[in-house]
C-alpha cells in the first residue's frame, strides 16, 4: 500500500502553524509498512483540493486527509471528497448526540452549523472522536482508500492510533513493518562519509541508507522493511556492521543521543569529573551539560571568562601569555583548561576561546577556535579548529567539537 497525506488548511500555507500531523501519520504508517511517498498541503479551497485528490489518485491507493471537518464554511474537506468520489454524506447519530451533549453540559446554545460535524460517508467506516466533536471516516472506492481525520493534533493522534491504524491494517494483504535506526558520526564530513560508503549507498535496496548533515555532524538513517521482527533487525545489523567496519572511528551513538550526552556517559562510567572555562561559547557548553539528568555526579562547575582581565584575574592565565600570544591562541586555551581543572579540583578541564564573528579579533578570522583539554597527570593540549557558519553555528559546533575531543580520548583509553 502506498500512502499519501493531504493536509487541508490555509493556516498551514501561511506558516501560522506547523504541520505536525503529517509527520505523526508518516511515522505511524512506517510501523505497519505503508510507504509514504508524497505529502501535499492545500488551502481551504474546494477546486484546489479536488485537483490535489485527482493527482493523488494516480499514484497512491491510500489517501489520508487532515483538517477541514469542523463546523465553519471553510471546513470543506468531507464535502469535496464525497462529491468527488460520488458518496452521500449522512448524519451519524452517535456523533450528533455527542456534539449536542457537549453544548448542553456547558450550558451553551448549539448553533445549527455544528450539526455539520456529524456528517459522515454513507456506507463508510466511522472513526470515533474521543477527544473532540467531528468523527473521522474511511471508505474504499475502486481500490483506493480515503481516510478523513480532524486537524487538531489532540484529536487526530488518538483517533488515528486507536481506530485509524486498524482500519488500514484490515485493508492490507501483507504487513511488512518498517524500522529505522539512526547512526551518528562526528569528525567526518558528509561528502567524505558518503565517499567511503558509496558502493553501499549505490546498491541499497533493503535496508536503505540515507545520509544527513547538520551542525558539524553527520547521521545515517538505515531503514529496513520485513514482516518478521527478527529478520528486520538482522537486516539492520548486517548493514550497520559493514558501515562501522569502514567509518567506525567516527561513530558515537544511535538515534536521538548527542555527543555531549555520550561524553557525559563516559565521564560518569569512569567516575571522573569535569570543569569548564568558556570564552566565545559564553556558557553554552555548560548549558548543554546541565540539561543532562544526573550531571551533578560528574560536572563540578565552570567559568565564563569573556574579557582578558577575567582570564587573568579569575582563571589565572598568565598576563605574559595574553600579551605575547593573545586570548585567541593555543597557549591561552591550554592555560584556561589546566587552570580551571586545578581551581575546581576535577579530573578533566576543557576551555573554549576564539572568534565567533561577525568581526575578526586579534587578526584571526571568524570561525577560528581553540579548544583546550587538560587531564590530571597529563600535559594540557589545545586544538585549533576552523569552523564555518554564522556566529551561532560556530558556537554550537565548538561545543560539539569539544565534547567529541573528550569523548574520543576517553573511548580510546577504554579500548586499550
Amino acid at each position: 500500500m502506498n500512502g499519501e497525506i493531504i493536509s487541508v488548511g490555509s493556516e498551514l500555507l501561511l506558516g501560522q502553524i506547523v504541520n505536525t500531523n503529517a509527520k505523526y501519520i508518516s511515522q505511524q504508517l512506517a510501523t505497519i509498512g505503508v510507504n509514504t511517498f508524497f505529502q501535499t498541503v492545500v488551502g481551504d479551497n474546494a477546486d484546489r483540493l479536488k485537483k490535489a485528490i485527482e493527482i493523488a489518485e494516480t499514484r497512491s491507493n491510500l489517501i489520508i486527509f487532515t483538517g477541514g471537518l469542523g463546523p465553519t464554511k471553510d471546513d470543506l474537506t468531507k464535502e469535496t471528497v464525497a462529491a468527488h468520489i460520488g458518496v452521500k454524506l449522512i448524519y451519524n447519530e452517535v456523533a450528533l448526540q455527542s456534539i449536542q451533549e457537549f453544548f448542553k453540559k456547558r450550558n451553551i446554545a448549539m448553533t445549527d452549523n455544528n450539526r455539520k460535524q456529524a456528517l459522515v460517508f454513507e456506507n463508510g467506516e466511522v472513526l470515533p472522536n474521543d477527544t473532540g466533536m467531528a468523527p473521522g471516516m474511511v471508505i474504499t472506492i475502486n481500490g483506493i482508500t480515503y481516510m478523513l481525520l480532524p486537524g487538531p493534533p489532540s484529536e487526530l493522534e488518538p483517533m488515528f492510533s486507536n481506530y485509524g491504524l486498524n482500519a488500514i491494517l484490515n485493508r492490507l494483504e501483507v504487513v511488512d513493518k518498517i524500522e529505522s535506526r539512526v547512526l551518528r558520526f562526528f569528525g567526518i564530513g558528509e561528502s567524505s562519509l558518503e565517499h567511503k560508503l558509496e558502493d553501499l549507498i549505490d546498491r541499497q535496496t533493503n535496508p536503505t541508507i540515507a545520509p544527513l548533515a547538520s551542525d558539524g555532524e553527520v547521521t545515517l538513517r538505515l531503514t529496513a522493511k520485513h514482516a518478521n521482527d527478527y529478520e528486520r533487525k538482522q537486516l539492520l545489523d548486517r548493514v550497520e556492521l559493514e558501515i562501522l567496519n569502514r567509518v567506525g572511528e567516527n561513530f558515537y551513538g544511535y538515534d536521538e543521543t548527542t555527543i555531549v550526552k555520550k561524553m557525559g556517559n563516559l565521564i560518569e562510567e569512569k567516575n571522573m569529573t569535569i570543569s569548564v572555562a568558556e570564552s566565545l561559547t559564553g556558557g553554552l557548553f555548560q548549558e548543554e551539560l546541565t540539561s543532562i539528568s544526573g550531571v551533578s555526579k560528574w560536572f563540578k562547575g565552570g567559568i565564563v571568562s569573556y574579557l582578558p582581565e577575567i582570564k587573568i584575574n579569575v582563571l589565572g592565565v598568565k598576563k605574559e601569555t595574553v600579551e605575547k600570544y593573545g586570548v585567541v591562541s593555543e597557549e591561552c586555551a591550554r592555560e584556561m583548561a589546566e587552570n580551571v581543572r586545578k581551581l575546581m579540583n576535577t579530573d578533566i578541564g576543557i576551555s573554549f576561546t576564539g572568534v565567533a564573528g561577525p568581526s575578526s579579533l586579534e587578526g584571526k578570522e571568524p570561525g577560528t577556535v581553540y579548544i583546550g583539554v587538560s587531564f590530571k597527570n597529563e600535559p594540557p593540549t589545545a586544538r585549533l579548529v576552523i569552523l564555518p557558519g554564522n556566529r551561532e553555528t560556530v558556537r554550537v559546533r565548538s561545543v560539539k567539537t569539544g565534547a567529541w575531543l573528550i569523548y574520543k580520548k576517553l573511548r580510546d583509553i577504554q579500548n586499550k
